[in-house]
């Protein structure tokens, strides 16, 4: 529900705080498949905070922060 509230409202920035924290894998990967399908059709800037290294690596560019600090800035 939350997620489709995000998107009908047609944001210009959506973020996503540990989307599938709680999700199964199967149910986790079909939500963010469809927050990327639905952020590329609304041409959104979606900003996500993640530990999943693999969901991080799906994104255009990522910011890295260890122990509160910054260790690697935007890559794309």
């Amino acid at each position: 529900m939350a997620l489709a509230r995000a998107f009908v409202t047609h944001s210009a920035i959506l973020f996503a705080d540990e989307p599938t924290g709680s999700l199964d894998a199967a149910t986790g990967y079909a939500i963010i498949d469809l927050m990327f399908e639905m952020n590329r059709r609304n041409g959104a800037t979606l900003i996500l905070v993640t530990h999943d290294t693999e969901l991080a690596e799906r994104c255009d560019a990522a910011v890295t922060i260890e122990a509160g600090r910054l260790v690697n800035g935007l890559s794309v």
